[in-house]
């Protein structure tokens, strides 16, 4: 049954992933590599059923560096998108497994409430049964000491031994009772605990998706176009000043993370110019931040100038993938993966 409710979406997947099927035999190692990986994840039924996403990026990725390869484009550039591709069916691979172990928590910690809740039961039952029998000998003694008249005295403390039995059943039975009171109020503790941590593991994953952040060998990364700002200045204009109120509101809820924030350019003008522009942009959006009540000890600020491009500057529109601002968010620790 719990395969059936990835039925559909393996569907989906199919159909999205059936245009990268074959491999188009290409001579560059890089995309030969990339078209490997692509097709040992795409054969794993849980990457397809529980990461179609990913994997179709890493699909979409491959079409353009084995369009790049037909045309005839720089190995560089080939390499480049091949190199992406790759990283993106690791994405892919780790997101399988993640939700392939929260899975098995989930149905773990289901069996181990149903264990202790029968064990309870079976534990009741038996003190039921253990007063039944008390009593059942309470009455067969009582019956004995009402045929026997013979010694009124000696009648009346065995009655009394027999009412002492009799309630210290029932004190076992109210012992016993309460520590099953306990352990179903404890499984019921931990149940609410466990929706409380899913609840909050969905409400992190919405966040994340909402700021558009993609998972990267670094860590997840939050990505500014060149169109949140101003045209070749470094002031945030009302979109790009609206998503970082959600990335302040996303740190402010998770305050154990930190913020990376890198700024880029295309290879448009000098050198000197570009790398004055990428720190500005970067540093723009640490004051934005700051301003927004975050402290100032969580946000770093990098400017790469026309390094590390995207796409080609060889359009206007590859030119404005380059001009960016990448921020990249830490684990649990703060720990961000130096580049």
């Amino acid at each position: 049954m719990k395969k059936n409710r990835y039925f559909p979406m393996s569907l989906i997947a199919v159909a999205i992933l059936s245009g990268c099927s074959s491999t188009p035999g290409p001579q560059n190692a890089s995309l030969t590599e990339a078209h490997s990986s692509y097709n040992s994840a795409r054969s794993n039924p849980d990457v397809t059923n529980l990461a179609a996403v990913e994997l179709k990026e890493a699909g979409d990725t491959l079409s353009k560096a084995d369009n790049a390869f037909s045309k005839g484009q720089g190995a560089a550039t080939v390499d480049h998108l091949a190199y992406i591709a790759n990283q993106q069916v690791g994405i892919a691979q780790e997101t399988a497994k993640r939700k392939t172990a929260e899975l098995a928590v989930t149905d773990a910690s289901a069996k181990r409430t149903e264990v202790r809740l029968e064990a309870r039961t079976a534990e009741a039952d038996a003190a039921k049964r253990q007063v039944a029998i008390v009593q059942k000998t309470a009455d067969k003694q009582a019956a004995d000491l009402a045929a026997a008249s013979a010694n009124a005295e000696h009648d009346q403390i065995r009655l009394e031994a027999i009412t002492a039995e009799a309630d210290m059943a029932e004190l076992q039975v109210a012992i016993a009772q309460e520590t099953a009171d306990k352990q179903a109020a404890a499984l019921a503790a931990a149940s609410s605990k466990a929706e409380r941590d899913q609840a909050l593991i969905a409400q992190q994953e919405m966040q994340l998706r909402e700021l558009n952040a993609k998972k990267t060998d670094r860590g997840l990364v939050i990505t500014l176009g060149d169109v949140l700002f101003s045209t070749n200045k470094a002031q945030l204009e009302s979109g790009g000043t609206r998503n970082v109120r959600k990335l302040a509101d996303f740190l402010k809820q998770y305050p154990q993370h930190k913020v990376l924030v890198e700024g880029y350019t295309d290879s448009t003008g000098s050198n000197s110019l570009n790398q004055e522009l990428s720190d500005r942009r970067a540093y723009a959006v640490r004051t934005a931040l700051i301003d927004m009540g975050i402290s100032s000890d969580r946000v770093t600020t990098r400017g790469y100038g026309e390094e590390f491009p995207v796409a080609s500057n060889d359009t206007a529109a590859s030119r404005q993938l380059n001009r960016r601002v990448e921020i990249i968010l830490s684990d649990d620790n703060g720990n961000i993966a130096p580049r």
